[in-house]
């Protein structure tokens, strides 16, 4: 659930067609992202699950499977 979320929220933010984005795909360097689009995408995934992700664990995040992991850790610890 959470990679077809996040999949689906890169898409808007970033302007990618989904079936291009893969777990391992990096926000910078294979999405052309930058922090501030990292943040904006996390945002709306907070928005739309109704919680709350630690900013200071989006430094580390370089691939989707990292911000996977990270949500579904925020979401686990609800």
């Amino acid at each position: 659930m959470e990679f077809d979320l996040l999949k689906k929220h890169i898409s808007e933010v970033l302007g990618v067609d989904p079936s291009e984005i893969t777990r391992d795909s990096a926000f910078e360097e294979d999405l052309g992202a930058d922090s501030l689009d990292l943040f904006d995408v996390i945002m709306a995934i907070e928005k739309e699950l109704e919680m709350e992700v630690d900013v200071e664990a989006l430094k580390g995040i370089r691939t989707v499977g990292e911000a996977e992991e990270l949500i579904k850790k925020t979401v686990g610890s609800k």
